[in-house]
């Protein structure tokens, strides 16, 4: 009893919005009305719409900034990403199920859409709208995250070492930025999971995570390794083991 409310003591608070416009483009009533209700409690304001056609004539000049938007409603995928991601139009965050991400992840842009699956989870759909929407957020920052040659750039979502573009994944980013933000500090599976996916995630999913970002920033064996395991405790970023 008191493990679990400790956990709960230690959680972060989930993210708010600033009154940021979003709309939600779902055809179920249920995901709609939850969405819509979540996202209003959060701080959001929010347009719906229970069709892409209606959902497309209300984000032409209706100043969103976001949009949340039911795959299953896209005739044709590329559509809706190409036309977001022009400098005026908002970003997409995507909820799909499991069987048709396939469809749906090549068309992700960095930075400019990501997506959740189904069914809804509360926290990871608020995480994934903060992060989307963090670019536009004024928060003080004075330029691009850093570590040594590391560079994380939250206006574009792109990151480089050294004069190294890094091809990430959403995922990859945000993992990625979660260490860098924490750079030299341990942080456990639980912890990842939170910050990444906004739940928790078996140990073996973060570890191929984790796999694969390591291969992307590590690769060159002329360059000092910056992602290291702490056997039992987690991960961290640093410049020496």
């Amino acid at each position: 009893m008191t493990a679990n409310l400790s956990n709960l003591l230690d959680r972060p608070p989930p993210p708010r919005g600033d009154g940021q416009r979003v709309l939600v483009v779902a055809d179920d009533p249920g995901d709609s009305e939850l969405l819509r209700t979540t996202l209003q409690l959060a701080g959001y304001r929010v347009g719906t719409a229970g069709t892409g056609a209606q959902g497309l004539d209300r984000l032409t000049g209706h100043g969103f900034d976001l949009a949340v938007w039911d795959a299953v409603l896209l005739s044709h995928l590329t559509r809706l990403p190409r036309a977001a991601s022009r400098p005026a139009g908002p970003p997409v965050l995507f909820l799909t199920t499991c069987d048709s991400l396939h469809r749906l992840v090549p068309e992700l842009g960095a930075g400019e859409q990501d997506y959740v699956t189904k069914p809804l989870r509360i926290a990871e759909v608020l995480a994934r709208v903060d992060v989307l929407l963090r670019r536009r957020r004024p928060d003080g920052s004075t330029g691009p995250l850093r570590f040594g040659d590391l560079v994380l750039d939250d206006v574009t979502c792109r990151a480089r070492r050294g004069s190294r573009p890094l091809d990430l994944t959403p995922a990859e980013y945000r993992l990625l930025r979660h260490l860098l933000g924490n750079a030299g500090c341990v942080l456990s599976k639980e912890q990842i999971g939170r910050q990444v996916w906004g739940e928790f995630r078996a140990g073996e999913a973060i570890e191929k995570l984790v796999s694969r970002l390591r291969r992307k920033v590590d690769r060159d064996p002329g360059e000092p390794a910056l992602i290291h395991t702490r056997r039992g405790f987690g991960y961290w970023l640093g410049g020496a083991a």
